[in-house]
């Protein structure tokens, strides 16, 4: 409840709350919201808000959490009336951005995200930023759809053209993404996800001789992802070059200790480097795990 007051107090909207604290009403609402009883929730803030008036506190946390309760059982269109009265507030543009979603107004949802990071709809940013939150909640096709949008109106608009090389590797089609990422990285050399997904492009097509210096271009960048080490390894591993595996395989769990893919790669190279007593006591951290 502190951050819906200071969002309230901060826009000048008027608290006109009771000294004595929220009416018996609202508090046992609250309660039921706290226990997760959403259903009963609902019934108690709709009798509490009754009797608030629209420019205070208690009426704007009673129409949020209406709408949040609704949203919680899965009653979607019944969230958003409420959710609508309160859009000064972040968690209602969120649900109200994927509450849009899910019933198909990708416009309005697109709408919602950017008053949620505070850019303007209809705009290259603004529909970049749907895209993003719409690939969040796995709406690949209306994230597709939004991030061409907003490529179409800003070619050169950062990150763009990274997350229509994603898009493309989720689908399968790789001369695309290689377009795509390429395209980001002459906007961006410095961004090392984009060599990253570049090197991890090559390897899907079965090409280690290009995805290694891209990979290497991604540790180099940022060594402290563990991704590009791992694929360094498995790339290098595929050649025979064992020592290389190694290496970078050691460097991703120096990065991450306990990732499960490293260790059995880890394990795996130096059995076939005939360091079969090691590769085994490496190996058995994955049964022990």
């Amino acid at each position: 409840m502190k951050v819906f007051l200071l969002t309230l107090f901060l826009l000048g909207v008027e608290a006109n709350l009771d000294a004595n604290g929220p009416s018996s009403a609202h508090q046992h609402a609250l309660d039921l919201f706290a226990q997760r009883k959403y259903a009963d929730a609902i019934l108690a803030f709709q009798e509490a808000i009754k009797t608030e008036h629209p420019n205070t506190i208690e009426y704007g946390e009673s129409a949020l959490l209406i709408g949040q309760s609704y949203y919680l059982i899965g009653q979607v269109s019944e969230s958003i009336p409420w959710l609508e009265r309160v859009t000064t507030v972040n968690d209602a543009n969120f649900m109200l951005g994927c509450a849009y979603l899910q019933l198909g107004q990708e416009d309005r949802s697109e709408a919602a995200f950017a008053r949620l990071f505070g850019i303007t709809p209809e705009t290259a940013k603004g529909h970049l930023m749907a895209g993003q939150m719409m690939l969040k909640q796995e709406y690949q096709i209306q994230a597709l759809a939004e991030i061409t949008k907003a490529v179409t109106l800003d070619p050169n608009i950062p990150r763009g053209h990274f997350l229509l090389g994603e898009l493309a590797i989720h689908r399968g089609a790789f001369s695309d993404a290689v377009t795509q990422l390429k395209w980001e990285l002459r906007l961006d050399p410095n961004y090392a996800m984009a060599w990253y997904r570049l090197g991890d492009v090559y390897i899907r097509q079965q090409n280690c001789e290009l995805a290694i210096p891209n990979l290497q271009r991604a540790v180099w960048l940022d060594p402290s992802y563990s991704g590009p080490f791992i694929l360094l390894g498995r790339c290098y591993s595929q050649q025979g070059n064992y020592a290389n595996a190694e290496r970078f395989l050691r460097g991703a769990l120096r990065v991450d200790p306990n990732n499960r893919e490293a260790i059995y790669l880890l394990g795996q190279t130096l059995m076939a480097s005939g360091r079969q007593a090691e590769g085994r006591t490496v190996l058995d951290r994955l049964v022990h795990k």
